[in-house]
């Protein structure tokens, strides 16, 4: 099938201002190809389908050349709309030689989400150890300073928490960090935190994409060399900041002799911060999976590096049972997810079970909780996750707040709350956020916490799976899982099921609907359905970023004398309830 006049065109006028020899060659060579090779024209065609915008996380697809493809291109004109909006949205003007702020807010009230007027706008910038992640740093870095942005690089490769932190640390008005988090080993990411520290929301991205579109040519844009004056490159100081920030959060029980804990950084760039963070903590250092330990942009020993997806684990696990270790921790790539696997009560043939972000999310929130001594602390979760949280909140006489999937949300939940301390968010997709050090998920300070719990709970001869015990006793058993259906138009079965709502779903009464399209949920308007049954909940939201639909399934039973029979009757609701969905969302 040969190419189009128009896309060989768009293609060649792309190739025309692209800023890197290797892409430029990359499409040429795929152009020449296309004229007769299907298979290359069809590629040819998706790489300028579109352009990656910013999704729930920022930017991220696979690396490769073209608008649909993370590259220096598209790192360049992201960065460029990124420095504009900086610079007009507070009347910046180039402050060439100029010192740095720290610390401003908004003069309108609130955190600070651009340069105050007629100071230097400045940008932190960061990077993981994902291919090309280096170069897409520097270039950021020489758009910004050409841009008369003052730009503080951060060592690398380091993870996603420490950028978040170093936004607010280092007063900045924004963050840049090139992280495909744990996507697959071809894919990287750009990731935006504004001047509050906590990830771009509406309407923010929007203006910046409008000014994506807007750039023109990306050879006309300013860029300067990494010497220039207005590039800062910080040693260790802001990781030894965060690390007296984030120790002291959980609470200061001592760690009992014979805690033994099996740590992975899953070939991400979490490892040596998350070593020092544990050392600073006052705990023996861990077991490290060493297969997995450095930095590996290939990921050789799993195929997917996402903790959550079976298999990801077996490298710890299997150290685990040869130590006969308490818990296992897992960081994701870029160190802002935290896995944990417990021992099986009585053993079982693996001898081990992974915790759910729903399972983790309610131990933390409570053991964080019990902690607290009075004011108005605020714990967070989104629509998605377990209800159990609130339950727990409600018994300690704590605020809580439900909001949209992402941290760019749950960060901001107490945000515009008189009196509100934030003290722990989680997500079920392993995301958690220990206080305000990082408004953000953190995996390092979720891990020093899990490891505050689990020896408070072995000084007293108990475990993590006692005190989940404990948790379903007093609130029931709160059943959750996750179902995601590849569909080839999730938008029009999300049109279906408004049109025509179900009645009764797995055999349990709707009893009421809520769409989140509507303003009147109180929270930005958003694709989800929720449909409340008795003692049950459903979830539906298309996917952001695939051709999927997710839904999320809670069945809760009350516990009881007979937490195991609760158990037991949970999982046998479950089942017809996870089958109706399915049909539910059958196109």
């Amino acid at each position: 099938m040969a190419v189009q006049a128009k896309l060989r065109a768009t293609v060649e006028a792309w190739i025309g201002y692209d800023p890197d020899e290797r892409d430029r060659e990359e499409l040429r060579a795929l152009l020449d190809r296309a004229a007769g090779d299907d298979g290359a024209a069809a590629e040819l065609r998706d790489r300028f389908a579109g352009r990656l915008t910013f999704g729930t996380a920022g930017l991220r697809g696979a690396v490769g050349a073209g608008p649909n493809r993370m590259n220096r291109a598209v790192v360049r004109a992201a960065t460029a709309a990124v420095a504009g909006w900086l610079r007009d949205v507070r009347g910046a003007t180039d402050p060439r030689g100029a010192t740095d702020p720290r610390g401003a807010t908004d003069p309108r009230g609130g955190p600070r989400v651009g340069a105050a007027p007629g100071e230097t706008p400045a940008v932190v910038v960061g990077c993981d150890a994902r291919h090309r992640s280096d170069e897409f740093a520097d270039e950021a870095a020489r758009v910004l300073a050409g841009a008369g942005v003052r730009v503080h690089l951060l060592p690398r490769p380091g993870p996603t928490p420490l950028l978040a932190f170093a936004v607010r640390h280092l007063g900045v008005s924004a963050g840049i960090m090139i992280t495909a988090s744990h996507n697959p080993a071809a894919d990287n990411g750009y990731k935006l935190y504004l001047g509050d520290g906590a990830q771009v929301i509406p309407p923010v991205d929007a203006e910046i994409e409008g000014r994506i579109a807007r750039l023109g040519p990306l050879s006309a844009l300013p860029t300067a060399g990494l010497d220039d004056p207005l590039v800062v490159r910080h040693g260790d100081e802001v990781a030894a900041a965060y690390l007296d920030a984030v120790a002291g959060l959980a609470g200061t029980a001592a760690a009992p002799p014979g805690l033994t804990v099996v740590y992975t950084p899953m070939h991400g760039v979490a490892g040596d911060l998350m070593l020092r963070a544990i050392r600073r903590a006052g705990f023996a250092a861990p077991h490290v999976v060493a297969a997995q330990a450095k930095p590996d942009a290939d990921f050789p020993t799993v195929s997917f590096p996402n903790p959550e997806e079976p298999g990801a684990l077996d490298l710890a696990l299997a150290d685990a049972r040869a130590l006969g270790a308490d818990l296992v921790l897992a960081s994701d790539p870029d160190g802002d997810r935290l896995a944990v696997a417990v021992p099986v009560p009585g053993g079982g043939t693996a001898g081990w079970r992974q915790l759910s972000g729903d399972q983790l999310g309610a131990l933390l929130g409570a053991y964080l909780l019990g902690a607290e001594t009075g004011g108005a602390p605020l714990v967070a979760t989104t629509i998605v996750s377990s209800t159990l949280l609130s339950k727990i909140a409600a018994s300690a006489g704590a605020r809580y707040r439900e909001t949209l999937t992402g941290f760019k949300w749950i960060a901001r939940a107490a945000d515009g709350e008189p009196g509100a301390r934030f003290v722990f968010g989680y997500e079920e997709a392993l995301g958690y956020q220990v206080g305000q050090v990082v408004r953000d998920k953190d995996g390092i300070g979720a891990a020093l916490a899990t490891l505050r719990l689990a020896a408070t709970a072995k000084a007293a001869g108990r475990s993590l799976s006692d005190a989940y015990d404990d948790l379903e006793r007093a609130h029931g058993v709160h059943l959750t899982e996750q179902l995601s259906l590849r569909i080839p138009e999730p938008g029009e079965v999300m049109r279906r099921i408004r049109a025509t709502p179900p009645a009764a779903i797995g055999g349990l009464s709707v009893e009421t609907v809520t769409d989140f399209t509507d303003a009147g949920t109180g929270l930005p308007p958003s694709d989800v359905l929720r449909y409340t049954l008795r003692q049950a909940r459903v979830v539906i939201r298309p996917s952001g970023t695939e051709p999927k639909i997710k839904a999320y399934l809670e069945v809760i039973e009350p516990a009881g004398d007979d937490l195991a029979a609760a158990r037991e009757a949970a999982a046998r609701r479950m089942a017809p309830l996870r089958a109706a969905v399915i049909g539910l969302l059958a196109p």
